[in-house]
């Protein structure tokens, strides 16, 4: 079995090297975390789908490090994400309907507004990560909790430091983001409209969501909704660095949701799951791992893993079944919203922008959970 070291600089450079090496060694590796316990890494596409659905496997609270932030805000950030059991489900069902890939498909024409205006005006040269991906999925959220456009250039200000990641910008930007949750709960309470926040506050349901329950999703929103800043910047190097698969999808624009299910396969921003504690000893693939044990599971070599998929980009290939929003019952709800987000903003930059090209290189920022480009520097042409 591997052993693999957090602070290797592989680790942080080639997390797909890294973590396919280990799951071609075997279907459990060993992360070795400094001021951490070690961490069960399941490396392989069939076992991660079972440890991901199977009951044995629990999130618990400290599953999810944080510094305290205070009574004041303390309260809202327990989001969906970190809850399990019956609470889980209970918030999952309420929650759903809202973001159900009909919901997204109806927002499709708002959301692509905000693409096509941030297309446009992207500057030459350009940073694809500042001009374009990183401001996305703020304007989005804006749009699905009905933040007014005068309040928006604070909301831009907290999404691009909860998109830098933890750091003293980010911890400053979530009091902040709370207070303007309220806010966005109170208003739609009083002025309902054609938004996400709204469909939630009026759910027909004798079990509704609570303001504060209200406030976390929000929260949650902002946190887990900067994916398409990760995925669009990293979906770009990949095809830039494919070119004959991104002159195939500039000739066949129609396979762009195909193309952004290979490519969210191929370079997803996720490396690993939030860790899973096991309730009881689990014989697991050969290996008993004992109870109370933290595993967690690499989709980075889930997603590369031969077992099941082919060793190519293929940007044709028929969607499978990868593991970049997870498995079982934690599957990312906001799945479907970022799939629109990707095709839309992948399309609007292609047809907008026909000479993309690098125009330096592109550098990422060190984080063993998340593959992130800082920069992504490229002419237009």
């Amino acid at each position: 079995m591997l052993e693999i070291d957090a602070t290797d600089p592989r680790v942080l450079g080639d997390p797909f090297g890294v973590y396919g090496e280990a799951r071609e060694a075997g279907p459990l590796a060993r992360l070795v975390v400094p001021g951490m316990r070690s961490l069960w890494v399941v490396t392989r596409h069939e076992g991660v789908r079972a440890m991901l659905g199977d009951p044995r496997f629990e999130l618990r609270a400290d599953s999810f490090q944080r510094p305290p932030l205070g009574p004041e805000v303390e309260p809202y950030l327990h989001t969906m994400a970190e809850k399990d059991g019956p609470e889980h489900t209970r918030l999952r069902r309420l929650v759903a309907p809202a973001f159900s890939a009909r919901r997204a498909e109806a927002v499709r024409g708002r959301v692509e507004r905000i693409v096509e205006r941030l297309a446009a005006e992207l500057p030459d040269p350009a940073d694809l990560v500042a001009d374009f991906a990183r401001p996305l999925p703020m304007e989005v959220i804006c749009e699905l909790i009905g933040i007014p456009e005068a309040d928006r250039a604070d909301w831009r200000t907290h999404g691009a430091a909860v998109a830098a990641g933890f750091g003293a910008q980010f911890m400053a930007a979530i009091p902040a983001i709370i207070e303007g949750a309220k806010s966005a709960v109170a208003r739609r309470r009083a002025e309902p409209a054609d938004d996400v926040l709204s469909d939630l506050i009026q759910v027909n349901d004798d079990d509704r969501l609570t303001d504060t329950e209200l406030v976390t999703l929000v929260w949650h929103l902002v946190l887990a909704g900067q994916t398409p800043t990760n995925l669009i910047a990293n979906a770009v190097e990949t095809l830039l660095a494919h070119p004959d698969q991104l002159a195939l999808l500039r000739e066949t624009p129609t396979l762009m949701p195909t193309a952004v299910e290979e490519l969210t396969r191929w370079c997803s921003p996720q490396l690993l799951t939030t860790p899973r504690y096991t309730r009881e000893p689990v014989d697991f693939f050969g290996t008993t791992i004992p109870a109370d044990e933290p595993v967690t599971a690499s989709i980075a070599a889930a997603n590369h893993d031969p077992r099941a998929f082919p060793a190519t980009l293929d940007i044709t290939r028929p969607p499978a079944q990868h593991l970049a929003y997870a498995h079982g019952p934690h599957y990312c709800l906001g799945a479907p919203l970022a799939r629109v987000q990707t095709e839309l903003a992948l399309s609007a930059l292609l047809r907008h922008h026909p000479n993309l090209a690098l125009a330096g290189t592109p550098h990422r920022t060190p984080d063993p959970g998340t593959w992130r480009l800082s920069t992504l520097p490229v002419t237009l042409g």
